[in-house]
């Protein structure tokens, strides 16, 4: 079983899609087919970018318990 691209290696294929239609010598089927390719890992790119968000505002208790993160110290 294939491993799960990694956050940077869905954005490396990301921007090599973005350069080859930038370019416009892409035939017009595989260049549908890139930008439908790019539209998938712009969303998977998207979602791994919000859970990691989600992950950095919050803050574990000893507990185990999760509190959004406060800058003030008062979470």
């Amino acid at each position: 079983m294939a491993e799960e691209p990694t956050f940077e290696q869905n954005l490396a294929q990301l921007e090599q899609i973005v350069a080859n239609l930038e370019q416009g010598n892409v035939p017009l089927e595989e260049a549908l087919d890139q930008f439908k390719r790019g539209v998938t890992l712009s969303k998977q790119l998207e979602a791994t970018l919000k859970t990691a968000e989600q992950t950095v505002t919050q803050m574990v208790k000893e507990d185990g318990t999760t509190v959004d993160f406060a800058p003030d110290g008062n979470a």
